[in-house]
């Protein structure tokens, strides 16, 4: 990995996840990244279902994934991120690497919005979450 990033995690391919050809099936680097920004949000202090509850929702607005390497049955990989404010929208760059080579394996860019009880929102939800862990 030659980038710094704000959150990573450690991660294990599983058997079910592989297609016919023996290599992850491309949905599920999605799946990866939206565990990655769920599991960094939380050390945040931001959890979905009691943002649900007060009636706040976070949604994914628009996903851009670039496969690279594929990742195989058994493999460790680390999904890492990094995240920026743009406008009401938060943007997460995040990157997963096969761990035992470095090897890139898919590049994503996702951006998501705060939706409050049932309005778009210009983004304050995010600005206090950064804010209050000194991100922004």
């Amino acid at each position: 990995m030659k980038k710094e990033y704000l959150f990573q995690i450690e991660l294990k391919v599983r058997d079910y996840e592989c297609d016919l050809q023996g290599v992850v099936n491309n949905s599920n680097y999605q799946h990866y990244m939206e565990h990655t920004r769920h599991e960094y949000l939380e050390t945040l202090g931001a959890n979905f279902g009691k943002m649900h509850e007060q009636g706040v929702d976070a949604f994914v607005s628009r996903v851009d994934i670039r496969f690279k390497h594929s990742l195989r049955s058994g493999d460790h990989y680390l999904s890492c991120l990094n995240v920026k404010k743009e406008g009401p929208r938060l943007i997460f760059f995040q990157d997963i690497y096969r761990k035992s080579d470095g090897i890139l394996a898919a590049t994503g860019r996702v951006e998501s919005v705060v939706v409050e009880n049932g309005k778009l929102t210009r983004g304050e939800y995010f600005d206090q979450l950064l804010e209050t862990n000194n991100i922004i």
